[in-house]
């Protein structure tokens, strides 16, 4: 029998699925940036600010190549280990992001939604960050859902805190929490940039059946071509989900 949680979290998905577009959910790791500014002999926040301009031509070309929901990986928890320095640009360019790029994603029809933990960002770029989310609200021709301060670890363990009833949560309650208001539900095609060829504590259960594509190109040098080719080598595939693709019976020679 569903317990009441189990009903409360189907309902809040059966909504969250009326209110968003059918399409994939795209997740990229959009890695690179640092070593695109140190070959060019540039400061990595160099770099940062060129991947910014990657975001924008990859949020604008994705609707019309078939994407609903696009999460982009900004910030691990586990970056908080790199040079100060480098971690105060960063979060001035995410300010400078919300502050630039609000009105364009809701001119384009773009929801944004950021997940991650909101306790250690710099003060007021919560504030913000909530500001745009509700100013997009509206937005019904893409979702995207910015990780930040996020680790996947984490997630799921703040998820698995939540949940008080007497039986284990089934498989679909349990992404609910894990969503919590910010879901994206299952990824279909999981992109990095730069050359590494691992999750870094990204997106793991929602990744559980995702395609990946892992690139060379550094993230500043990404763009709409390098996704709608990931797309098109994406729908090439056969996804069995566990399963067994139906085999052709073999025909008697003549």
């Amino acid at each position: 029998m569903q317990s009441t949680m189990d009903r409360q979290a189907d309902q809040q998905d059966d909504q969250r699925r009326d209110d968003q577009p059918n399409g994939l959910h795209v997740a990229i790791i959009m890695d690179g940036n640092g070593r695109w500014a140190t070959r060019r002999g540039l400061p990595r926040s160099a770099g940062h600010r060129a991947g910014v301009q990657t975001v924008r031509k990859v949020v604008e070309a994705a609707p019309d190549l078939g994407v609903a929901t696009l999460t982009l990986f900004a910030f691990s928890s586990d970056n908080w280990r790199r040079p100060q320095a480098e971690v105060s640009a960063l979060m001035a360019l995410l300010r400078h992001y919300l502050r630039a790029e609000l009105a364009r994603l809701v001119d384009g029809g773009a929801r944004l939604t950021v997940i991650g933990r909101r306790d250690r960002l710099p003060e007021g770029l919560s504030v913000e960050i909530a500001g745009a989310e509700r100013a997009s609200a509206h937005g019904s021709r893409l979702h995207l859902r910015v990780a930040l301060d996020y680790s996947a670890r984490d997630a799921i363990a703040a998820a698995a805190a939540r949940w008080r009833a007497e039986h284990p949560p089934t498989r679909e309650a349990f992404a609910q929490l894990l969503a919590s208001q910010r879901g994206g539900g299952d990824v279909d095609l999981l992109i990095r940039s730069g050359g590494e060829k691992r999750l870094s504590d990204f997106l793991l259960w929602e990744s559980a059946y995702a395609e990946f594509c892992f690139v060379d190109t550094l993230w500043p040098d990404f763009g709409p071509d390098d996704l709608a080719a990931a797309i098109a080598d994406f729908r090439g595939r056969e996804r069995r989900f566990g399963g067994l693709a139906p085999i052709a019976p073999l025909e008697a020679a003549e």
